[in-house]
């Protein structure tokens, strides 16, 4: 079972993205707390992949062609911390 916490960012695009998001984020939620990120990498409209340079560490994952959820994995096996959902936007604030 692997945990997944959310920066209190979160909650704030996740009031402004659309309902279509939501489910999807929930559907991702969900996956990940089964069977944690390898589980992503069965479902390929996920598109699961390492990020580089700035973000180099993290990994992001599509939630549609325009909304992208970028998490870090800690402490293997143990932790994911979802760090933004972004409109596709990869600068760091």
């Amino acid at each position: 079972m692997w945990i997944i916490y959310e920066h209190r960012r979160v909650a704030r695009q996740l009031n402004s993205a659309p309902n279509d998001i939501l489910k999807k984020y929930e559907i991702w939620k969900d996956i990940v707390s089964v069977s944690g990120p390898e589980g992503l990498k069965l479902i390929r409209s996920f598109n699961d992949e390492p990020l580089r340079g700035d973000w180099k560490g993290y990994r992001s994952s599509r939630l549609s062609l325009k909304y992208r959820i970028i998490y870090k994995i800690v402490r293997n096996e143990v932790l994911v911390q979802v760090v933004n959902i972004t409109a596709h936007d990869y600068r760091r604030k």
